[in-house]
Order: C-alpha cells, then structure tokens, then sequence
C-alpha cells in the first residue's frame, strides 16, 4: 500500500480552556513546528505539558483559539478531523468490541465508501503488513494487548493517510513488549514514509523512534532537535533533566577567553571547551554532567574526592550515588564485572569528562 506524505506546519497555536475554579487555563501556548513530508516527530514531555492537546490540535478534534494548522500548503484549521485525510492511534485503542477484526480495520473504509472489492483487498494487504494475516475473523477480546495496538495500526493506515498521529499508543503494554511495538512502529512508517506525529512521556521511546524530538513544558515547546541534539546539548535544565539523567552542579564563571571558559564547582576549577554553552564571567551557572560521564577510581596517591553512598547493581551497568563535599553524584559505570564494583563507604576519586559537560544558564544553587 502507499500514503502520499504531505508535510505539517504549525503557526502559533494556542489552546485555552475555560474551568469554573480556575478561570483561563493554558494547555497550549503558541507553539510552531514544521514536519518534513515523511518526518517522525514527537511530542515529548511530562503529564499536563500540552502535547496531547497539541495533537488533536492537529487532527481536529480540539480548534485552536489561537494560530493556523497547514498540513503541506491546505490551511486546514477549519476543518474538521474526517477532512483531513489522517490516521488516529489512541491511547486505549479504541477497538470496536462486538465487531471482528476485519471490520475494525474496514471501518474507516466503509465510512468512505469504498467498494467491497477494495475492502477486502485493502484490509488483507495491511492485515499482512502488521503481522496478523488471518485474524480477521476475531475479536479485539481474543487478541494480546500488542496484537490489539497492530489492529489499531492497521485500522489507521488502511485509509491511506497523508498524516499519521500517535496519542501514547504503548503506554498499555508491559516493558519488553514496548521495546518490540516501537521497532514496528518504525519499520511501519519508513514503509509507508508517511508523516507522523507521535506523543509520549517515555523519553527512551521518543529517542529510539523519533527523527526529530520536540519537547514540551508548560504548553510550549523548550527545545527541537535529534535525540542526540538533545542529550548533547540541552537548551536548559529542564531539557537536560527530561532527556536522559544529568547531575545539576551549581558553578560560578571565573572568566572565558577564545579557548575555553574557566568555572569553580565545588571548590575545584575547571576548565570546559567554549562551545560548553553561554557564559559570562562572575555569572552563577549550573553544570549539566552525564552520569555515564563520570569516572570513579579507588582513592590512591591521595586523591580522595568522595565516598560511595549506595550501589545498585544491574548487569550491564552499576548506579552509584556518591558524596562529593555538599553536593551528591548520580554516577554509572559499566562493565562492572571487568571493572569491579565499589563498595558504599568506600573512599573514592572524581574525574569529569569536560568535553560532555554543558554550562546551563541559571542560579546555582
């Protein structure tokens, strides 16, 4: 089957609602973003940031109070959601329970009015194409929860979509079979390199599905970029905290020149690469410090920084918290069977790898 991508573009939408006790309440504040034709955004963020209201901005289930919905160069923002040529994945998925899977996935064609032909041609071809070729017959109350989201998928794609929207579709689903959906997901949309648009809480699914990661707080979008943009090179704490673990180091700038930018943390100067981010000198700044990015060795030559608070051991990986004068640490090492693993209690250095840490604007604190 094929879908014709057409591009996305947000121009300052904004969404308000009127609650009894709370008066005006912002759920959506003039955000922008483009979507290439057969791009995969997400809309990443906490519970409550706006990016489901964002979305259905977009399909038309919600209108904007503010601000334009193109989807390539249709305005579309009037429109309601069955003009606008996409495919919807709930949350619940939304099945039909008292109709066998065939006719879930048909609905939409039906609606439209295909020839019962079409139909079934249609609906077997991406039966096949989500793996569940020769289920037609069931019921949603038979399937596994990942079965049920494949016969969600198809029943979006079927139509031949122009844009593919995702409300938190794996949020049902136990851990292992996430990581199995995401990846057929992916192949299903580089297949059909159909638009979409994707929302989630999850930053480890938004990072391994997404080409690009928009995320949001507070109604707005902070920060766009590659999920490496993002881990590399946080726009703010917010971002740096969402994306993956960081250690917030309160630092003061002692002066930059063409070379590099000298900070204080925690009584030790340090020296970071210019390009760490904006800073000024007297400014009081925060340290963004990836655990993995920090190295512990066993106190020696009197180089006695820290001490281990705890441990967890993980396999792969061990995550230790560490005291470092006033402040704690969240470090990982891996290949701690190689490595060794060090005990809480146990006297410890500290050594920052300076090149993957970020100087981020903000009091320290």
């Amino acid at each position: 089957m094929e879908s014709i991508a057409r591009g996305i573009r947000l121009e300052g939408i904004s969404k308000v609602f009127r609650h009894q006790t709370k008066g005006e309440v912002w759920a959506v504040r003039e955000v922008s973003l483009t979507v290439a034709p057969g791009e995969f955004v997400t809309l990443l963020g906490p519970s409550g940031c706006g990016k489901t209201t964002a979305l259905r901005m977009i399909a038309g289930f919600e209108q904007p109070s503010a601000g334009r919905v193109f989807f390539g160069e249709q305005d579309v923002t009037a429109l309601m959601a069955n003009q606008r040529n996409i495919g919807f994945v709930f949350q619940n998925y939304a099945l039909f329970p008292h109709l066998p899977i065939f006719e879930n996935v048909a609905y939409g064609l039906r609606v439209r009015k295909e020839s019962e032909a079409e139909i079934t041609r249609a609906v077997r071809e991406v039966m096949a194409l989500v793996g569940l070729a020769g289920y037609e017959r069931q019921f949603s109350n038979q399937l596994s929860g990942g079965e049920q989201q494949r016969v969600a998928l198809a029943r979006a794609i079927v139509i031949r979509p122009q844009v593919l929207l995702l409300d938190e579709p794996l949020s049902n689903l136990d851990a292992k079979l996430r990581v199995h959906m995401r990846a057929e997901i992916r192949r299903l949309q580089e297949t059909l390199h159909i638009t979409t648009v994707y929302v989630t809480h999850d930053q480890e699914e938004a990072m391994a599905l997404a080409d690009r990661i928009a995320v949001m707080e507070g109604g707005r979008i902070v920060q766009v970029g590659t999920a490496e943009d993002l881990y590399a090179r946080p726009a703010n704490a917010f971002v740096a905290q969402f994306i993956g673990r960081t250690n917030l180091l309160p630092a003061r700038v002692r002066g930059t020149d063409a070379s590099g930018v000298e900070v204080e943390c925690n009584g030790r100067p340090l020296r970071l690469p210019r390009d760490s981010g904006p800073a000024t000198a007297g400014q009081a700044v925060r340290l963004a410090v990836r655990p993995e990015t920090i190295e512990l060795v066993r106190a020696e030559g009197g180089r006695d920084d820290g001490e281990v608070v705890s441990r967890v051991f993980l396999g792969e990986k061990v995550e230790y918290l560490v005291r470092w004068g006033e402040l704690t640490l969240h470090v990982i090492a891996y290949s701690p069977i190689q490595r060794g693993v060090l005990a809480p209690g146990e006297r410890v250095g500290i050594r920052l790898t300076l090149d993957g840490t970020r100087i981020l604007p903000g009091e320290a604190s």
